[in-house]
């Protein structure tokens, strides 16, 4: 069948980006269509990089208020909200410019509308013009979710995507939600002199982490002064004089709070409603794509990448969807299967969270065997140094053979430390052989060593390698 391009791909964020490169360099004719209102994805734009670039300055305006820890004298700590906002746009025209930059580089044809597909080989721009493809790539991201309370759209409410654009911040702030988005941010306006409650409808922040690690996070956040609510069930929104109000249920009581502003990041959902994915043959479940290992869809000509399809809304691992599924859909007869054993998730809190590989979470609902062992930053010279004592590090090893299962950080740079355990998990590396490694003292990095050694000590095959 003779078509227009070997390959199109629908949607120029990350994981589009890297299967059009992928294609591209594998001597493909490719078009990437973009109908976003900007160019460079969720991470880009409205994810990763923004909120990690406040996140920066507000612990930077916390390390300064608490100065006196270190014996820095100080006056008050100030700061201007502009200039705050300002460094962060800056950043992110940078980022997006050079990403619109690498699609206009002359590797494949960039176009900017939205599509749909008219059949399984054709798509419809929103001009009107139709395309078609041998190959298909959907990779359209997400969008924020529906509120779950209609109440919440008569109170009024900004999203995350809307947070990062305020022109100042508001004096008092209810966070519905409790997920990585929800928390960072909430620890952001705390910290910039928010008076911030966040709610939560699961026992614990951070659901998908162990609760030791959410209960650490929670800690931090209520000793700066936030009022943190879990295991909760929301029953009204609405407005008051002075802004709005959220009534709930917590404990068995009702609770109702007021504040000038909600923010609502309850989590998002595919971006799919638009693509008739019907007229393609692509199966879908609650919006998302469905994919098999190999990222290809229930169209065998045409796979899907990063937030549509999930399982994980991770930039990363939207990159290596991209690259697997192009790669599978040029060599049907050799196929790589996505490997989700070394996901790593950080949380840029403080304390930060890093995890990679298993947690006891899912070990205990997979029946997977493992043993763990842990040790506190507070008991540790270079956190204590740093003044930085919330939190832990945390091993789960195969308790017979002593392979690295999986591993956690909580606490300073834990986004940093936790590619410690991703590289010896990458390995195969017994706790022996990684309690064996030399780490410099003092560093954060040679806190590891202690729940290596100590259940190297349980394993004797461990030990033995």
């Amino acid at each position: 069948m003779k078509t227009d391009f070997d390959l199109i791909v629908i949607g120029g964020g990350s994981g589009g980006y890297a299967a059009g490169r992928t294609a591209a360099a594998a001597g493909c004719k490719v078009a990437v269509v973009e109908g976003g209102a900007q160019v460079g994805g969720l991470c880009i734009l409205r994810g990763c990089m923004p909120t990690k670039a406040l996140l920066y300055a507000a612990e930077v305006r916390h390390l300064a208020r608490h100065a006196g820890t270190w014996g820095v004298r100080t006056g008050p700590v100030d700061f201007d909200w502009n200039t705050v906002m300002a460094r962060k746009d800056k950043l992110i025209a940078d980022f997006a410019d050079y990403r619109v930059k690498q699609l206009n580089d002359g590797r494949f044809t960039f176009i900017r509308a939205t599509a749909k597909f008219r059949d399984p080989h054709t798509i419809e721009l929103s001009n009107g013009r139709p395309l078609t493809a041998k190959y298909f790539v959907i990779s359209t991201g997400s969008v924020v979710s529906a509120p779950p309370l209609p109440a919440l759209a008569e109170a009024g409410y900004i999203t995350s995507d809307e947070a990062l654009t305020l022109r100042q911040p508001p004096r008092s702030l209810i966070m519905l939600g409790g997920g990585p988005v929800a928390v960072e941010l909430a620890q952001f306006f705390c910290r910039f002199g928010v008076a911030v409650t966040l709610v939560q409808r699961s026992e614990n922040i951070l659901r998908d982490s162990d609760t030791d690690a959410a209960v650490a996070v929670e800690t931090a956040l209520r000793r700066e002064g936030m009022h943190v609510f879990t295991g909760t069930k929301l029953t009204h929104a609405g407005r008051t004089a002075a802004g709005k109000f959220i009534e709930f249920t917590h404990a068995g009581k009702p609770v109702r709070v007021e504040a000038e502003a909600i923010l609502l990041a309850l989590g998002r959902s595919p971006n799919t409603a638009g693509l008739a994915l019907e007229r393609a043959g692509v199966a879908t479940k609650e919006g998302y794509i469905q994919t098999d290992a190999t990222m290809r869809t229930s169209a065998p000509h045409i796979g899907a990448a990063g937030d549509c399809s999930g399982p994980y809304e991770i930039v990363h691992i939207a990159i290596q969807q991209g690259e697997t599924v192009v790669h599978n859909l040029l060599h049907p007869d050799a196929p790589r299967r996505m490997d989700y054993r070394l996901l790593t998730s950080v949380v840029f809190t403080d304390p930060q969270v890093g995890v990679v590989g298993l947690t006891e979470k899912a070990a205990r609902v997979g029946n997977i065997p493992y043993l763990a062992a842990s040790y506190p930053f507070n008991d540790h010279g270079k956190s204590l140094i740093m003044e930085a004592l919330d939190g832990f590090v945390k091993l789960l090893a195969d308790p017979v053979t002593g392979e690295i299962l999986g591993g956690a950080c909580v606490g300073p740079l834990g986004g940093e430390l936790i590619h410690e355990v991703s590289v010896a998990m990458a390995g195969r590396m017994t706790v022996g052989q990684f309690a064996a490694v030399p780490h410099y003292h003092p560093t954060l990095a040679e806190i590891w060593t202690y729940p290596a050694e100590e259940l190297a000590g349980q394993i004797p095959a461990a030990a033995a390698r």
